[in-house]
């Protein structure tokens, strides 16, 4: 047992895709995937949507796992270990929906009191969730996504209304990733939830290897990145109080790693608002226009 400093390039992004058929799930987690190594030789897809994934071979020679049913949870974790011990960076589950299918399935079968049965479903999804939390691999998950209705009352009546879309998952699924985007039918993204800080807010786009390229300089402790400057330059060049006070909120993950420098730009910037305001002063009092008493 020993207490290691945290480091950020010891971080191994939780991303999902979520999406209706033919939003481009698959072709989006292998390009990131691809950005996030650089390595397609190191990028593994567990393939339970019968070879789709061998549909994008063109791109590289990335590893294909097809999983066959039973679509259990410990099936899919037997999937991710296999891709562990040959040593995969980046492991795509494609799809997670299937999981979830399979234990709602299993309880529905189940006979009893359907409440209590749930102790026999929910322990067995936990595992699956820790192992893709505990890996030492990137995860990329896919999730199939279902139109959600709520009812509404019309008129006196209750009517079903579409809330948009909804992931064939567990309904708090998304708390365990770090990082949820949303794909449309024309395979545009939107960031629904952003621990990167990087994606949320931003209108929707493709996602490409540069979007992984992203997620990687940010897992590895915001190293350089040829077209956004590290937040180590952006302190540098903060000129005012506020507008440092603006990039710490902004980046809360990094507030603790980065304590030491936004202290120092603090006083970096105090020193020079006193110096200027000493030069004022001293100006004024040389033109004889203003004297001040000390």
């Amino acid at each position: 047992m020993e207490l290691q400093i945290a480091q950020r390039s010891q971080a191994k992004i939780r991303l999902c895709l979520q999406g209706p058929a033919g939003a481009g799930k698959t072709y989006s987690a292998l390009l990131v995937a691809y950005g996030l190594c650089g390595d397609w030789s190191k990028v593994a897809v567990i393939d339970t949507e019968h070879y789709s994934a061998s549909l994008y071979s063109h791109l590289g020679e990335y590893k294909v796992l097809p999983l066959a049913e039973p679509y259990s949870p410990e099936h899919y974790q037997e999937a991710v270990q296999v891709c562990e011990s040959a040593g995969m960076e980046v492991i795509i589950l494609d799809t997670i929906s299937l999981e979830w299918q399979f234990l709602l399935d299993y309880h529905a079968s189940l006979s009893g009191n359907s409440f209590t049965n749930w102790s026999k479903v929910t322990p067995r999804h936990n595992h699956f969730v820790k192992a893709l939390l505990h890996s030492p691999a990137h995860i990329i998950a896919t999730a199939r996504t279902k139109q959600d209705y709520v009812l509404s009352e019309k008129n006196g009546k209750l009517v079903p209304e579409k809330v948009g879309l909804k992931a064939i998952q567990r309904d708090d699924l998304d708390y365990e990733f770090t990082l949820v985007f949303d794909l449309d039918t024309k395979n545009q993204a939107s960031a629904s939830k952003d621990r990167t800080s990087l994606f949320q807010g931003k209108p929707p786009h493709l996602l490409t290897a540069d979007t992984g390229q992203q997620i990687r300089n940010w897992c590895e402790l915001g190293s350089p990145s040829e077209t956004e400057p590290t937040i180590r330059e952006q302190i540098a060049l903060c000129t005012s109080l506020k507008e440092l006070s603006a990039l710490y909120h902004r980046y809360p993950e990094q507030q603790v790693y980065l304590k030491a420098e936004y202290q120092q730009q603090k006083l970096s910037i105090l020193k020079s608002t006193l110096t200027q305001n000493h030069l004022t002063t001293s100006n004024l009092n040389r033109n004889g226009k203003q004297h001040h008493s000390h």
